[in-house]
């Protein structure tokens, strides 16, 4: 049988995540596959890096929580396609999360306003959401 949870639980899962992660955390935006695990070496190259607000997320609600303040914008640090994201405490080196990058209505776990990134070019995560399961 699956195990399923109530939407009190979930919501609290979901806003342990930015309690454990911290504030001011910093999410990478790489070309490529995401690596096998967040405990796995960075993959493909880094194309834009951002700091994330002090609360960078807000409370969570019917199992899903949303990130605070979208757009977030960012300056493309190197050319290339974006593929995942993945997000690190705020010394930026202890990967705590990753998903997929998409441009809006591609069905990535976060959008960026446009994936072929260029030096220099304002890049904007438009959508950033998570939703738990287990309903």
């Amino acid at each position: 049988m699956t195990v399923q949870m109530s939407e009190t639980v979930r919501n609290a899962r979901l806003d342990a995540i930015e309690t454990a992660i911290g504030a001011t955390a910093v999410v990478k935006i790489f070309t490529g596959a995401q690596p096998a695990n967040t405990g796995a070496a960075n993959s493909g190259t880094e194309l834009v890096s951002y700091t994330l607000a002090s609360d960078w997320a807000g409370a969570a609600a019917a199992g899903s929580k949303a990130f605070s303040s979208t757009p977030i914008s960012g300056t493309g640090l190197a050319d290339g396609t974006a593929g995942h994201y993945r997000v690190y405490a705020s010394n930026g080196t202890t990967c705590h999360m990753q998903g997929s990058v998409t441009a809006s209505g591609g069905g990535g776990d976060m959008t960026v306003s446009n994936t072929s990134i260029a030096t220099g070019q304002a890049v904007n995560i438009t959508s950033w959401t998570i939703t738990d399961g287990n309903a």
